[in-house]
């Protein structure tokens, strides 16, 4: 049976692949974006309709963190999340068909810097900073009112791997010599395969009884060190120049973009997934590779 799947914040990467999937599954996905030719943020009353008798919201919505945290684009970061997730939660509870699940984007990034211990939904703890108080703005958001008729689950997603992405830059790098260690090396990078991270959502859709948090990584990750090798192995790079932090920090300055997407030790497992007894089709990140890399 087709299913009517609303997508907020539709247009990015990783929606553009959730739409494609579940066209091809014969769903109908309807995209909230900012501009035409989709429903728009600025039109609640169309919101509202796509809601009505929808089977499942997945709200993506949010500005780019790739960019400075300067006085400018850090409220954007923080309003667009919470903002329009405010919002859903205001329409949902004006439906008369309100859709049974809600899946609210959240981000692996909440977890503290960790070297030391994975980090689980039980066990992680919650790191300090700019990008962990956005995590935690937007996850209050999203719980903040009861739906009665409406399961939420929010998913703390990890680096996403996929044709686009944080791939490009990563096969730029590596094709002009410069995939080397970035900092120590000793950073811990989760990730997740956009497949995937699209199997954790029918994973999800299909278990009316799964709720609450969850942790969207692959349950094999690498530190940089490891994952630059792999990078310049898939891509057939012999070399690669090492990038000390003092060169990241001047370099994410003239790109515009913060070294914590590089130099934050990401260590996130998902406890909660494989417990339910879901199976990562791409668990290790060679595996990932092989699939991507042409």
């Amino acid at each position: 049976m087709q299913r009517k799947i609303i997508i907020a914040g539709g247009t990015g990467f990783v929606g553009r692949y959730l739409e494609q999937r579940f066209r091809e599954a014969g769903d109908a996905p309807l995209i909230i974006s900012r501009s035409e030719p989709h429903i728009t943020w600025q039109e609640p009353e169309k919101i509202k309709e796509a809601l009505e008798g929808a089977d499942m919201l997945i709200n993506l919505a949010g500005k780019s963190v790739n960019c400075r945290y300067n006085k400018e684009n850090r409220p954007e970061i923080l309003r667009s999340r919470t903002e329009t997730t405010a919002l859903l939660s205001e329409l949902i509870a004006e439906c008369d068909n309100p859709p049974p699940l809600w899946i609210n984007a959240s981000t692996a990034t909440i977890y503290r810097h960790a070297e030391d211990r994975p980090m689980t939904e039980e066990g992680g703890e919650i790191g300090s900073g700019f990008s962990v108080d956005v995590a935690r703005a937007w996850e209050r958001a999203f719980f903040a009112h009861d739906l009665p008729e409406t399961r939420k689950a929010a998913l703390r997603i990890a680096i996403v791997l996929g044709d686009g992405g944080v791939m490009e830059p990563y096969r730029n790098l590596v094709r002009f010599g410069l995939g080397g260690v970035q900092g120590p090396g000793t950073q811990m990078f989760s990730w997740i395969h956009i497949e995937d991270l699209y199997r954790i959502i029918e994973f999800i859709a299909h278990r009316p009884c799964l709720d609450g948090v969850f942790n969207c990584a692959a349950p094999e990750p690498v530190t940089n060190r490891e994952l630059m090798e792999k990078m310049r192995q898939a891509f057939g790079a012999k070399i690669g120049l090492p990038a000390p932090a003092w060169l990241l920090e001047a370099g994410a300055l003239f790109i515009r973009t913060e070294t914590e997407l590089i130099l934050k030790s990401r260590w996130v497992i998902p406890e909660r997934l494989e417990k339910e007894g879901f199976r990562f089709k791409f668990a290790a990140i060679d595996e990932a590779l092989q699939d991507l890399v042409p």
